[in-house]
C-alpha cells in the first residue's frame, strides 16, 4: 500500500507545482516518491509523522519543504544543518531537490535518527550526513560550531528557544530559516530579544507562497556577530528558561 500511496502523493505534488516555476534537480519526482515508500513504512513502526494520507503528505510535507526553495537559493548555502528532523521532513526533501548543498540532519531521538540514516542509505544520497545529538550538544563545541551556512527547523520549537539552539551552529553571515505557521507578535519580540543575546538580527517573516499552504509562513534570522561561549547552555535550558 506504501507503493500506492507514495506514487498518488507524487501525483498530488506534481498538481501542486503545476503553475509555479519551481526547479527541481533531475531525477527529483522518482528520489522523493521512494523517499515517501521508506517514510511510510518506517512510520507503521516508529509512528513518525501523523500525515500518511496521500494528498496530505503531498502538501504538507512535500511542498511544504519545496516552499522554501525561492529562499534558500537566494541564499545559495554550501553547508546546510536541519534541527529536528524527525521523519526527514524538510531535510531530505529539500536535500533531494538541491543535492549541491551538504545537509547534516539532527534529532535527539536515536530511532528518529537510525530511520533518517536508512532512508539516506537507500536513497544513495551522498550530501546527508545524520547526527543523534541535542542541537545544544552538537552546537557547543568543536568543528560544527559556527560552521553552517544555514539551519532550517520545522515545528521544532518557539522561536526564543529555536534561536539558541540554531544561532551558535552558523557562522556569521549565516541565516536561520524556520517554518511557522501564524505567530504572534508576543513570539516574535521575544525571539528578537533572545537572537540579541546570541548574535542574531531581527527576525524577519515571510508567507510561504503557495495557496495550498494557506498561513504558512518562514521567519528568516540572520547572524550578524559571533554568539557569545556561553552559549548554548546546558540541554533543557532554553526551553525551561528562555533568554527572552
Amino acid at each position: 500500500m506504501s507503493q500506492t500511496d507514495a506514487r498518488a502523493a507524487r501525483v498530488a505534488l506534481e498538481r501542486l507545482l503545476s503553475t509555479d516555476g519551481l526547479e527541481l534537480s533531475a531525477g527529483f519526482g522518482d528520489a522523493v516518491e521512494q523517499f515517501v515508500v521508506l517514510l511510510l513504512e518506517a512510520n507503521a513502526r516508529l509512528n513518525l509523522t501523523r500525515v500518511v494520507e496521500p494528498d496530505a503528505v503531498a502538501r504538507l510535507h512535500l511542498l511544504d519543504s519545496l516552499a522554501a526553495l525561492p529562499l534558500l537559493d537566494a541564499l545559495a548555502p554550501r553547508r546546510a544543518c536541519d534541527l529536528g528532523s524527525g521523519g526527514g521532513v524538510p531535510g531530505i526533501v529539500l536535500a533531494l531537490a538541491r543535492p549541491e548543498v551538504h545537509w547534516t540532519l539532527i534529532d535527539s531521538v536515536r530511532r528518529k535518527a537510525d530511520a533518517v540514516r536508512s532512508f539516506v542509505e537507500t536513497l544513495g544520497m551522498r550530501n546527508v550526513t545524520v547526527v543523534a545529538l541535542r542541537a545544544e550538544i552538537f552546537g557547543r563545541d568543536g568543528a560544527a560550531r559556527e560552521s553552517f551556512d544555514l539551519a532550517t527547523a520545522r515545528a521544532c520549537a518557539a522561536l526564543p528557544v529555536l534561536v539558541e539552539y540554531a544561532l551558535p551552529l552558523l557562522r556569521v553571515g549565516g541565516t536561520l530559516l524556520a517554518w511557522k505557521g501564524p505567530i504572534s507578535s508576543d513570539e516574535l519580540s521575544a525571539g528578537d530579544a533572545a537572537s540579541a543575546h546570541l548574535g542574531g538580527g531581527e527576525p524577519r517573516v515571510r508567507a510561504a507562497g503557495f495557496e495550498a499552504l494557506g498561513d504558512h509562513r518562514f521567519v528568516i534570522v540572520r547572524k550578524e556577530r559571533p554568539t557569545p561561549h556561553r552559549f548554548p547552555r546546558r540541554p533543557g535550558e532554553a526551553s525551561r528558561r528562555p533568554l527572552a
